[in-house]
């Protein structure tokens, strides 16, 4: 099986003093538990939007309550996701994201086969949730401000070592810390939700072909 793709320690999780939360390094047991299209779904809503309930969480996804209630004592159990307490009742519970910053190392799982196979739905489902978040936003009604200051652009003429080429994230990831401001900082009046997403790869060379 081909080598793996490095995940940046959870995918759009700012890092820096300002904004640091505790870091949690997956093992293969905890990967698997979060390595389902479903459930990943589930995380990235409760991760983008905030806590919602299985009511909520399935009228989004199209899913039945009680597909989506298992999926969540399934993400609880592996310490992706806890109650809320002091908000809903016994019949509606309000689940959040955990506040860490989940690390997956592929490096953990080579010699594993089933983990090497959860490692791999992991990426294609976050590569998914990658191209979904573009799509929305591009087929979306957004004012002539959002649509200049927003982009969608690539580069395909550089020629990196892997050193070289792990060096160039590390100062794009300080660039996003830097504008990420503190959980507690006062935001924009016009300000909004953004989504920056990283994705910086090799290329096999084709040749002539």
């Amino acid at each position: 099986m081909s080598a793996q793709p490095e995940p940046a320690p959870e995918h759009g999780a700012a890092t820096g003093p300002a904004h640091s939360r505790p870091a949690r390094r997956l093992d293969a047991r905890s990967l698997r538990g979060l390595a389902h299209p479903l459930r990943m779904r589930i995380f990235e809503l409760l991760t983008l939007d905030g806590p919602a309930t299985s009511a909520r969480l399935s009228e989004r996804l199209g899913e039945n309550t009680g597909t989506v209630s298992w999926h969540l004592r399934h993400l609880a159990e592996h310490g992706f996701i806890e109650e809320e307490t002091g908000r809903g009742t016994k019949r509606e519970r309000w689940w959040k994201r955990v506040d860490v910053t989940n690390d997956p190392h592929t490096a953990d799982f080579h010699d594993d086969p089933d983990s090497r196979g959860a490692l791999s739905v992991y990426l294609h489902e976050l590569v998914q949730q990658y191209f979904n978040r573009v799509t929305d936003y591009v087929a979306e009604d957004w004012d002539q401000t959002w649509r200049q200051a927003g982009t969608v652009a690539d580069w395909h003429d550089l020629r990196l070592s892997p050193a070289q080429l792990k060096a160039l994230n590390a100062e794009l990831f300080e660039v996003v810390a830097r504008h990420t401001p503190a959980p507690d900082a006062e935001a924009a009046p016009d300000a909004l939700p953004v989504v920056v997403q990283l994705q910086s790869f090799p290329r096999r060379e084709r040749g002539d072909a």
